[in-house]
């Protein structure tokens, strides 16, 4: 089992930042992929960003070239810095973790955090 507990949202006027932690804890595989997720009212969750363990990233043109996602694998511990924040990003931010085979194959396993409130103000 993995813990993830995150931290830092909250409400920002649009064109400040954010910068949201998650701590994980447990059973951690050696390959694994972290990532933010998130959700507003009557929309479905959505991927926000994705890193490897060995640092490679990925986003979504919605948020590409604003955020930046970014792990200490010594403290298990995946951050998301948010600039120029727009309405639109307000959400519940979930932390996830998933862990893979050695070949980033199969999912051995898929963690959620609690979720973090951002709220961005016009």
């Amino acid at each position: 089992q993995v813990q993830l507990v995150e931290s830092g949202g909250g409400l920002v006027q649009a064109g400040e930042s954010l910068r949201l932690s998650c701590g994980a804890s447990g059973s951690i595989f050696s390959r694994n992929v972290m990532g933010w997720y998130r959700q507003a009212p009557g929309n479905q969750r959505e991927l926000v960003a994705l890193v490897r363990a060995e640092g490679s990233t990925y986003y979504p043109n919605s948020v590409k070239g604003r955020f930046t996602i970014s792990r200490d694998n010594a403290k298990n511990t995946v951050y998301l810095q948010m600039n120029s924040l727009k309405p639109e990003d307000t959400a519940v931010y979930y932390c996830n973790l998933k862990n893979y085979d050695l070949i980033y194959v199969t999912v051995t396993g898929d963690y959620w955090g609690q979720g973090t409130q951002v709220t961005v103000s016009s």
